[in-house]
């Protein structure tokens, strides 16, 4: 039986480079090499394509693969701009099409999509670039005088928590503000929810569930960090428990959350969502991820491995999904 050709693609000009070039890596380390034949697919930070070390072009390289596992992050790889190159030239691939996956990189987009849903969201208010000059100093100052505070401030469309941080005074604001200006058209500015961080991934079509809900991780960043940044996140010196010490009321929002962001959204394939917990407040949804790491440190591969998966069967889960997808 001839085997199936699958073209990772890792890499790409995204500020989570690097975590890409991991996942990417962890897809070709545990693709079954009974079933396929894995190409390296490499993007370097300016765009250029490679197969198995030569630049080539994308339409040279994909006509050589019978499928695509997309193991980018962040712009580029998330924002719907390399689905488009692959639905052009035909290409199957994992994950959402183009479309729900530039909706679900835009954070607010996200939010007013699934505003009907039952499901908390944080308040929030958008800055955006006014080309610099007095005018983006003016609404700087109107959104520190009268949201609430302290706030997070997020590029409105980088995943990974790249450039997300907390305001307590008015600098830390406004520097936040104008390096997320620097990365992103808009910056995003949420209340400040305290609480346990939670996030949990949904699989389709999975053990005879058509979106099936993974336990919720529990993440306990250490003491010297607010929250689950950039570094907690890749460094492996945050906590992460799977399942996490949530009651089962708290477990069934969560999950419950998970899958009617998906499926709202129209994601495909896999996603991951996360959120916040209150002790007073309740659960809020922070954010969803379309396409999570799956690097030794990421979290959707705990989640797998608590429900018996292994990270090889569920990446050919995935690819038959994807050469069937219609």
């Amino acid at each position: 039986m001839s085997k199936t050709i699958v073209g990772v693609l890792r890499g790409g000009p995204s500020s989570e480079y690097e975590v890409s070039l991991q996942t990417g890596a962890s897809v070709l380390k545990n693709l079954n090499r009974e079933r396929y034949e894995p190409r390296d697919i490499f993007i370097t930070k300016n765009g250029a394509w490679h197969l198995d070390g030569f630049q080539r072009g994308e339409d040279y390289i994909l006509h050589r693969v019978d499928v695509v596992f997309n193991a980018l992050h962040g712009e580029y790889g998330e924002d719907g701009k390399v689905q488009r190159i692959l639905e052009h030239f035909g290409t199957p691939f994992t994950g959402s099409h183009s479309l729900p996956s530039a909706m679900a990189m835009n954070k607010v987009l996200t939010k007013n999509h699934i505003a009907h849903l039952p499901i908390k969201i944080p308040r929030h208010v958008v800055i955006e670039n006014f080309n610099g000059g007095e005018g983006l100093e003016k609404k700087i100052i109107e959104v520190w005088k009268t949201f609430i505070q302290p706030s997070v401030v997020k590029p409105m469309a980088l995943g990974s928590s790249v450039g997300v941080g907390i305001a307590r005074d008015f600098q830390t604001f406004r520097a936040l503000i104008l390096a997320a200006l620097e990365k992103s058209d808009a910056a995003l500015v949420e209340e400040y929810i305290k609480g346990r961080e939670a996030t949990c991934g949904v699989v389709e079509n999975f053990r005879g569930e058509e979106i099936y809900q993974l336990l919720p991780v529990e993440i306990i960043p250490p003491t010297d960090k607010e929250f689950f940044d950039y570094q907690a996140k890749y460094s492996g010196i945050s906590r992460e428990i799977c399942p996490g010490n949530f009651s089962s009321a708290e477990k069934a929002v969560i999950q419950q959350a998970a899958a009617l962001v998906h499926q709202t959204l129209g994601l495909g394939h896999y996603s991951r969502s996360d959120f916040i917990i209150s002790p007073k407040r309740g659960i809020y949804f922070l954010e969803v991820n379309t396409l999570p790491g799956l690097t030794n440190e990421s979290l959707l591969p705990k989640s797998l491995a608590a429900v018996g998966c292994s990270l090889s069967d569920f990446l050919e889960h995935l690819l038959t999904l994807a050469l069937n997808r219609k």
